[in-house]
């Protein structure tokens, strides 16, 4: 019998990373000895590459700002493992966790005897937030992240009122594919019969997998860049602003928290995919909650600044479009500063064209690892480096304190980055200190 919460963690971890053959079944499965919990939710789910933990942020900023209670289901975490079942911002607490542990480990561990077989850590977190919300915390919409792909994603039992796809990118392209419309494809799996989509993806090829997936659904179609669009766009001192003009209003001057070009697609998206909740009657938002909302939302480890002497930026860049849109926002509020970068990322990545192009903007670069089962080395990344100042250091700790010691003039900015799991390690480091 698990009694404790670090047993509960435990017995969670001790769970298949992937499982053995995809598909939904082993899922529908599990719901159904739950008696069906995922059917009581008003959920919005969203798919994507990149930016859907920021969509969500967004989302439930406005939502809570017009007095909604809103459940999230996001990963991975920066600070504590609870953080992926929230209320209103607000990890569940241990008891919680412990909890629905001990309510899923029997149905969990029956389903190894069945055809369908041993279900995935993925799958059993996912199980305890539709226990969560479906019966023991009702809240009025809960906002679903994918957790990797669509189609497959154990996240795609639920019966949303509206769906979004961000992005498309390559990520993940031993499971998902290694063409946009193949990755397109997974992403589209998402769409429902009549459930309105949202989406931010560009690439023409992406566009027309979705485009004829969401036709054979009966489900509308709102493109960022066609049906909605940003009209205009201005970097702030503490974030950006920007016009958006949907087919039913003009929202003026929109002010963001959050930093970055991406930061205002991500947030178009929340506000079209609300605006139309709202058209359907799903939800009552008024123009001043919406506004502030956006103006409100933080995202921890995306672009935040954690010090100011010496000037300290971390972002969760774990792939090539995080790392571009990193870049942009760089170059758009610190094209003056000399930025000094360090580096680590998981092995599955694209390490090489990721530290190509950031060597473009860096004045030095240190790559470094970290305690986590698929980190490369910082040896390998440091090979991969042509930069005239490149240096390693294996032991991200001693790097970062080597970068405070000798990067502390006004004009110097360090920027840690290159995986969400070693940001998350970072931020609590340098939170500490």
């Amino acid at each position: 019998m698990i009694q404790t919460y670090d047993e509960a963690l435990q017995w969670i971890h001790n769970r298949l990373r992937f499982g053995m053959k995809p598909g939904l079944e082993r899922m529908n499965w599990m719901l159904e000895q739950l008696d069906y919990p995922h059917q009581n939710i008003k959920a919005i789910h969203i798919a994507g590459t990149n930016g859907k933990g920021s969509t969500v942020t967004y989302l439930r900023y406005m939502l809570q700002e017009a007095g909604y209670d809103v459940g999230t289901f996001t990963s991975p975490y920066i600070e504590t493992f609870n953080e992926r079942i929230s209320i209103n911002g607000t990890p569940i607490s241990d008891e919680e966790m412990l909890r629905l542990v001990q309510e899923v480990k029997a149905v969990v561990e029956r389903v190894e005897e069945t055809e369908f077989g041993a279900a995935t850590e993925f799958e059993v977190i996912t199980l305890m937030f539709f226990l969560y919300f479906g019966y023991h915390n009702r809240v009025d919409y809960v906002l679903v992240e994918a957790g990797l792909g669509g189609r497959y994603d154990s996240t795609n039992v639920v019966e949303p009122l509206l769906t979004i796809i961000t992005n498309i990118g390559f990520d993940h392209m031993a499971i998902l594919g290694n063409t946009v419309d193949k990755i397109a494809f997974e992403k589209a799996g998402i769409i429902k019969r009549g459930v309105p989509l949202v989406t931010g993806v560009e690439q023409k090829e992406a566009i027309e997998v979705i485009e004829g997936i969401a036709r054979d659904h009966e489900a509308s179609l709102d493109r960022l860049g066609s049906e909605f669009t940003i009209e205009s766009y201005s970097a702030l001192e503490n974030g950006e602003a920007f016009t958006l003009q949907t087919p039913i209003h003009t929202y003026e001057n929109l002010e963001l928290g959050m930093f970055g070009y991406h930061q205002v697609k991500n947030a178009s998206l929340a506000v079209r995919a609300l605006e139309l909740l709202g058209q359907k009657g799903e939800l009552q938002l008024s123009q001043a909650d919406l506004a502030e909302g956006l103006k409100k939302a933080r995202w921890s480890g995306r672009f935040e600044k954690v010090s100011d002497s010496p000037l300290v930026i971390i972002d969760g860049a774990h792939n090539q479009e995080g790392v571009n849109s990193l870049l942009s926002t760089l170059r758009l509020h610190y094209e003056d500063k000399q930025i000094h970068i360090i580096f680590s990322c998981l092995n599955d990545k694209s390490g090489k064209e990721m530290v190509k192009s950031l060597e473009g903007i860096a004045e030095s670069i240190t790559f470094t690892s970290f305690d986590f089962p698929r980190a490369r080395t910082g040896q390998e990344l440091y090979e991969l480096s042509k930069h005239p100042s490149k240096k390693v250091n294996e032991q991200w700790q001693e790097a970062i304190e080597q970068a405070l010691l000798h990067h502390a003039k006004p004009n110097d900015l360090i920027v840690i980055t290159g995986s969400l799991y070693f940001i998350s390690e970072v931020r609590s480091f340098l939170l500490r200190a």
